[in-house]
């Protein structure tokens, strides 16, 4: 088994894809929620099992990521460990370099983005390199697949043929070695860890007070542990006395010293004027700038929107359409009952109607892989850091609100997933409880659907204000949670703006089919259960033999009238029939439920319908649409077979302007899905954020949908 481990933006990514290809799957580290990548490279004698570690700076336990990372090199030990190194970077990249070196694992660099390093002058000797940092060194370029064959053969050769691995040893000066040959001692006596991880790096562990390390020597034993710290406590002090300094902070400085050491034996040579601004600084000039950066933004995020909608429309109304053919056959195959109707109305009609929108998700989804890969997606964050500031978040959260919807309708699951490059665990709580406020595909429909419907003139403008208000809604409800019940000190924000990058092909299709096929999934099972579960509650139960007798005299009379007029009569017995529905589906368990809640919902303008259509909301907001279809179409009298369900909206005496715009407000703002609810439990680990989600949303929902209603009826509106 081969880590493949590196910084972010240095590609390591795109080598995974390149070395595997289609031969990888992604699930999730047991128990944590961090994305785990495997994959089978398969060279001319050999087969190599490749892990993608998460990309972190160190191994270090501070983030997520770096626990995971770790974890994964001293408990499964992985044969060697594929090192990527951004060449246009190198000494910040040989940080991470050191401390595996330094754990002991054999470790096979790839120097990557050797074309970029070229461009900008800068010569690296990778003989000298490899030989200063006794270890393998291969030049790549991994989004053009150049070097991956040579690196592949050097791990299996570095594999194949093993060698003592003795660990790197840098000295930290008189004190801190001291201390160091100390612990060293207590470790080796005591078998403290030593089956884990090398005794030196526990003794480094210790002296940088990893919490993690320093938990897990408690817990085997406590009174060497507690020796240890003691040793580390004592020359803490000292050189706080001496030097005001830390043994974490000369650890690190004595890491980069060895890295400049490494790198002016002449492994590395600039021959650049310093002066000279490369295109990535000559593009952030513009892109970055304090007044042309956000309209740039805006500029990239409407040609996003108009190009995933434009292109959108056509294969979305193919599948509609092929959909509909599929739906009218059944239906005229079958007879009448309640299979029938479930096949029909629950499965197709639900399922369907989710599955249409998948050419809208895929472009999309590929928009927003093509900004991210770009290298823009990380000058995004960076703008909106200094407002973000403003609110208790973070320059990060703006990542996880722009997969949360907050470019042209993502999904609240991965912006909430998002989050997990937050360092702060209240800043990632507050990130995770107010991404569901962004506009997400689930939610667009609606919107565009009430836009068209009761401001058509104005519709482009009213979406615009839709988008505003989730996130302006967003950030207050953000500085909300901030200033009581997540109270806590902001963290600096730190990002690498890396190089701007033509995307591959293979890296836009891998990582757009990734996105779109979670999307299928959660059609093919959750929206398939909610539809079936929607389709159950409004069916049953079902009306007495008296009442169907009653509507059966009806249709008996109107037959018996004699009238001559088959079209007269057809619209008669049509009539009856959807009197009789619509009280079937007053009377079903979401009739019922509908009609309980209206006593207080009426307050914001909305009737036991509405309610049913929201209520479905709570599982997925997909299913808004249909069920406000189902209810509307089932409780009209005047029944035409052409009629869009915008036509019957707007023709309803229960909708008016005023009552879209209160349902737009409580859409923006109430519980996430159930799918959303259940990844803010596993990313928080407790059920309690994800209760308060739903009751805090909606309450805060039902609170701005109420007071738009009663403030614009009080206007006249």
């Amino acid at each position: 088994m081969i880590a493949l481990a590196g910084n972010p933006n240095a590609g390591k990514t795109t080598l995974f894809n390149e070395l595997t290809g289609s031969r990888q799957h992604v699930g999730n580290y047991p128990g944590i929620t961090v994305e785990k990548k495997e994959g089978e490279y398969i060279g001319k004698d050999y087969t190599l099992h490749i892990v993608d570690l998460p990309g972190t700076y160190s191994i270090t336990a501070y983030s997520q990521e770096e626990i995971v990372a770790r974890n994964f090199l001293t408990n499964e030990k992985p044969q060697a460990v594929i090192n990527i190194i951004d060449a246009s970077n190198l000494e910040r990249n040989l940080y991470l370099t050191v401390q595996l070196l330094e754990l002991g694992i054999p470790v096979c660099c790839a120097l990557n983005m050797m074309d970029i390093a070229k461009s900008r002058g800068i010569e690296i000797d990778t003989d000298k390199l490899s030989a200063l940092l006794n270890v393998p060194i291969v030049e790549t370029v991994a989004r053009e697949g150049k070097g991956k064959k040579e690196l592949m053969d050097a791990v299996y050769k570095l594999v194949s043929e093993p060698k003592e691995q003795g660990g790197l040893k840098i000295s930290y000066g008189e004190d801190i070695d001291n201390a160091l040959i100390e612990i060293e001692q207590i470790v080796t006596s005591k078998n403290l860890l030593t089956d884990i991880y090398p005794a030196r790096w526990t003794a480094l562990k210790y002296s940088e007070r990893d919490e993690q390390v320093m938990a897990a020597g408690d817990a085997v034993d406590l009174s060497a542990s507690s020796d240890i710290k003691k040793i580390v406590e004592k020359v803490s002090l000292h050189l706080k006395k001496t030097v005001d300094t830390y043994p974490e902070a000369v650890i690190a400085d004595h890491r980069y010293g060895y890295i400049n050491s490494v790198v002016k034996q002449g492994a590395i040579k600039k021959d650049r004027d310093l002066d000279k601004l490369y295109l990535s600084d000559k593009i952030d000039r513009v892109v970055t700038n304090r007044f042309l950066g956000p309209l740039f933004m805006i500029a990239v995020l409407t040609l996003l929107y108009k190009f995933t909608f434009s292109f959108s429309e056509m294969p979305v109304s193919w599948l509609q359409r092929l959909f509909d053919i599929i739906g009218s056959s059944v239906a005229s195959a079958m007879e009448e009952g309640l299979l029938k109707s479930l096949i029909v109305s629950g499965i197709i009609d639900g399922v369907g109607g989710v599955i249409s929108f998948v050419p809208l998700i895929m472009l999309m989804f590929l928009g927003i892989s093509l900004i991210e890969d770009s290298g823009y997606l990380a000058r995004v964050a960076f703008m909106v850091d200094r407002i973000f500031r403003m609110f208790g978040l973070h320059g990060s959260s703006a990542l996880a609100f722009i997969l949360s919807g907050g470019i042209a309708g993502g999904c609240a699951v991965p912006g909430v997933m998002a989050s997990r490059t937050l360092k702060s665990r209240r800043e990632r709580l507050a990130t995770i409880l107010t991404v569901p406020f962004m506009s997400c595909g689930a939610k667009l429909p609606v919107f565009s659907l009430l836009a068209v419907t009761f401001f058509n003139k104005h519709q482009t403008n009213v979406m615009v204000v839709i988008t505003l208000i989730s996130w302006l809604g967003a950030l207050i409800i953000a500085k909300f949670l901030r200033s009581s019940i997540i109270k806590g000190e902001a963290t600096p924000f730190v990002m690498e703006l890396p190089p701007y990058r033509f995307p591959t092909f293979k890296g836009l299709a891998i990582h757009t089919w990734e996105r779109t096929w979670q999307y299928i999934k959660k059609a093919g099972t959750v929206i398939l259960i909610v539809s079936i579960v929607l389709w159950a509650l409004m069916t049953f139960p079902r009306l007495s033999g008296g009442e169907k007798a009653a509507f059966e005299q009806k249709r008996t009379a109107v037959f018996a009238s004699q009238e001559t007029n088959a079209e007269y009569v057809r619209q008669k017995i049509e009539k009856i029939n959807c009197e009789e529905a619509a009280l079937g589906l007053k009377k079903s368990i979401a009739g019922r439920i509908g009609t309980a809640i209206e006593t207080v919902t009426h307050t914001a303008g909305f009737d036991w319908k509405m309610n049913i259509a929201l209520v479905g909301g709570f599982a997925a907001k997909e299913v808004i649409i249909s069920t406000l279809g189902t209810a509307y179409s089932l409780g009209e009298a005047d029944i035409d077979e052409h009629k869009s369900l915008s036509d019957t909206l707007a023709g309803s005496k229960d909708w008016s302007p005023l009552v879209a715009a209160a349902f737009i407000i409580f859409t923006i703002f109430y519980a996430p899905c159930f799918v959303t609810v259940v990844c803010i439990v596993k990313e928080t680990g407790s059920w309690k954020w994800g209760a308060f989600s739903m009751i805090f949303n909606t309450l805060l929902a039902f609170i701005l949908a109420t007071a738009v209603f009663q403030i614009g009826s009080f206007m006249g509106y």
